[in-house]
Parts: structure tokens; C-alpha cells; sequence
């Protein structure tokens, strides 16, 4: 935005800001709020905090400093903020799980370390974010981070003392941290519809028995290498010799690769579905549903777990939804879904949603490029985030719904 467009929206932003930042306790806090947040939606290339001060008539480079980095203020309730508003007003239809990377120099800054950086498609030095966004086709926006530490972090409780981890705070997997997010935004009141998410996810078993566990409907990607068995193949029971406990039951046929079970479908059983306009036309592909009983090793294991508590587990899998996609012209199939959606949801709703997952790269691509989130030259990420994140929700907000400047 050019200066004109951002001094018209400044009442709306006052209002916006005045709501959302409702628990920050000193009013210089939220007047440094609001500045920043206009700074990030001035245009400019730069969106670190020198720049930003430079072009706002009001900047104040040390206030702005202080605001992100040690001004003592809760994002949490902020968030939270942010999150109620942009439920009540986008009405998802799709909570998005993803990570994004931060190509980040130095070595102090909380996460920092050598691993893969989606940004420049290989390994390097940065930071990454697990973050759960709230979804359609026409809006989204994030409603709650959490940065990944990896291990060397923390293993070397003195490094994460000197850049202010507390000292409770432990590895976790991201699929763990995506758990933890929908862990809070539960508290927080609010109720995911359907969560949707990358093969990163999908593929971890214990992501899917979280989300089952939490009563959360599911559309989550897999690769063709994930392996299942038919929905009608029966284990079979071994006869009882009265020596130790009864066998479990028993599958007498090795799992399939999905590609596998895909590929012998009846092409004649994919259906051609539009799932929304694109710029250049209708987005359509060929799908079928089947139902499958994954089967990998952490399939099996956490069947067993499951069948701990309340009798023995039966050694049959539970069955799921397998959505898959087979475009015209292609010799396979090139996509996978998993769903605990029931049967009978049509595939158009399940192919609606796995493919609302694109939202994710504009949120990613607006707050980045767009609202600086990678320019930030300090060592705190929650304050940023959080600035950030309200920046773009009150974009998010202003596009979706015009009366939206007034508070919720």
C-alpha cells in the first residue's frame, strides 16, 4: 500500500488494533502497535524495523525496537484475539497444518540451525514455524504458530538459557507441535471443521491417531509408497493350542504400496470433479474413493496400543477413506488422501478440501514477501509473529468483508 491508502484505513486500523491488542497493558504499547503495523503494510522492499521507521512520518526506530524486542507484552492473548475475529468472519471450512522456513543468518537467533529450507529448497541455515491457518477458497489467515527447536538446541540447555527458551521446553517432532496448536486453539473455543494437511503430516501415524483421538475430521495427503491392505481382506486366527495366550489374528497377504492398489482400480471407477474456478478456468481431475486399512508398522503398533486399554485388540485395522486422484493423460495415479471422514461423504466435499491446501502458499507468500516477516533482523520471533499475523488479518479481514473495520 502507498501512503495515501494506508492513512485512510488508520481509523479503521485504530479500531482493529484497539480491540486486538485489548491486553496489552500500556497505551504506548498499543500506539508502537499500530505504528508498526502500518509500517508493514507501507510498500517498501524492507520490512525490517530501521526502514520501516525511515518511511512512517511517526516512525521511532528505538520504540519499534523495544515494541519486538524487549517490551515485556503476552502475544498469546492477542492471538487469541486475532484468531476469534478471523473465525467469526471467514468461516472456514478448512483448518490448513503447515510449516514454513526462514532462511536466517548468524547462530543465536531461537531455532537457528542447518536443516531443510523450503525457501531455497535445500538445506541451509534457518528457522522453522509449524503454524495451523483457518481456510476457504476466497480467504485465510494463521491463527496460531509454534517455532520448531530442533535437537542440538534443545540437548544444549545453555544455548536456549542465553536466547530466552525456558527451561522446560523440550524436542518435539512437528507433528507434535501441530497437535499442541489445535491443543490450544480447542482451549481457546474454537473448533476446527476439517483439518487439512501435506504428506509431512499425513504420513505420520500418530498425527492421524492425535487427530482421531481429539475427534478432529481429517483430509491429510500420503505418498503411493504408504502401504494398506484392501478393505476386504480378513486376518486369519490361528487355532488355539491351550499354550499361552490366544494368537492374534494374522493378514495371510503382504500390505500394497497405494500406488498399487490404485493403479488395479477400473479406471472406469474415477469420476472427473471441479473443485474451483482457477485463473485460467475450472481446476478439474479424475478421482475415486476406496476404502483401505493402512498397515505400515506405526499403523500396527498403534492399533495394538489402542486395543490395550479396553479388551485386546482383535488384530483387524481400522478401515479408512483413500481419495485418490488419476488425471487425464497420466499413465498413474499422482495423488493420495487419507480421510476418517464417514463413507459417505461425497467425493466432491473430500476433494474440495485436500485441494483447499493451496490457500496456505498465499498466506505464506503475503506474509513473507508481502509483510516482512522474513526481513526481521533481531533474535525474538513471537512479538514479530504476532505483529505480523494481525497485520495480515486485518488485510484478510478489510477483503472479505468491507464492515469489517468495525469491532466483532
Amino acid at each position: 500500500m502507498d501512503t495515501h491508502e494506508v492513512n485512510r484505513l488508520r481509523a479503521a486500523l485504530g479500531l482493529f488494533v484497539e480491540d486486538v491488542f485489548a491486553s496489552v497493558p500500556r497505551k504506548d504499547q498499543r500506539r508502537w502497535g499500530e505504528c508498526y503495523l502500518r509500517g508493514l503494510m507501507l510498500e517498501g522492499r524492507r520490512k525490517s524495523i530501521q526502514p520501516m521507521a525511515e518511511r512512517l512520518p511517526d516512525g521511532n526506530m528505538q520504540a519499534l525496537q523495544q515494541l519486538v524486542s524487549q517490551s515485556p507484552w503476552e502475544w498469546t492473548p492477542v492471538r487469541r484475539r486475532i484468531a476469534e475475529r478471523l473465525v467469526q468472519v471467514v468461516r472456514p471450512e478448512v483448518w490448513v497444518v503447515d510449516d514454513v522456513s526462514f532462511p536466517k543468518c548468524g547462530k543465536a537467533s531461537v531455532g537457528v540451525a542447518r536443516q531443510y529450507c523450503g525457501a531455497v529448497g535445500k538445506r541451509a541455515n534457518c528457522q522453522v514455524a509449524v503454524s495451523v491457518h483457518a481456510a476457504t477458497d476466497n480467504a485465510s489467515c494463521p491463527l496460531q504458530w509454534q517455532l520448531y527447536l530442533p535437537r542440538e538446541w534443545t540437548d544444549d540447555p545453555d544455548r536456549c538459557r542465553r536466547s530466552g527458551v525456558p527451561d522446560d521446553v523440550v524436542h518435539q517432532e512437528k507433528w507434535r507441535l501441530a497437535l499442541g496448536l489445535l491443543d490450544t486453539l480447542a482451549a481457546w473455543q474454537l473448533k476446527a471443521p476439517v483439518v487439512v494437511a501435506d504428506a509431512g503430516y499425513g504420513v505420520s501415524t500418530l498425527f492421524r491417531l492425535g487427530l482421531q483421538e481429539r475427534g478432529l475430521f481429517s483430509v491429510l495427503a500420503l505418498n503411493g509408497n504408504e502401504v494398506a491392505h484392501p478393505q476386504d481382506v480378513e486376518p486369519h486366527r490361528p487355532s488355539y493350542g491351550g499354550l499361552g495366550p490366544p494368537t492374534l489374528p494374522r493378514y495371510r497377504t503382504p500390505p500394497r504400496a497405494l500406488s498399487a492398489l490404485a493403479a488395479q482400480t477400473n479406471a472406469r471407477q474415477f469420476t472427473e470433479v471441479t473443485w474451483r474456478q482457477g485463473s485460467k478456468g475450472p481446476m478439474t481431475s479424475r478421482f475415486t474413493v476406496l476404502t483401505v486399512r493402512p498397515a505400515g508398522k506405526q499403523s500396527l503398533a498403534a492399533a495394538q496400543e489402542a486395543g490395550g486399554g479396553k479388551g485386546r485388540w482383535d488384530g483387524v485395522l481400522p478401515t479408512q477413506t483413500l481419495l485418490v486422484e488419476w488425471p487425464d493423460g497420466q499413465d498413474t495415479p499422482t495423488g493420495y488422501w487419507i480421510s476418517n471422514l464417514p463413507a459417505t461423504t461425497p467425493a466432491a466435499d473430500l476433494v474440495r478440501w485436500a485441494k483447499m491446501r493451496w490457500r496456505i502458499e498465499h498466506d505464506y507468500r503475503e506474509l513473507k514477501h508481502g509483510l516482512g516477516l522474513d526481513h526481521f533482523e533481531g533474535r525474538t520471533w513471537h512479538h514479530l509473529v504476532t505483529l505480523v499475523t494481525a497485520a495480515q488479518a486485518f488485510l484478510t479481514l478489510r477483503r472479505y468483508d468491507p464492515k469489517a473495520q468495525t469491532q466483532a
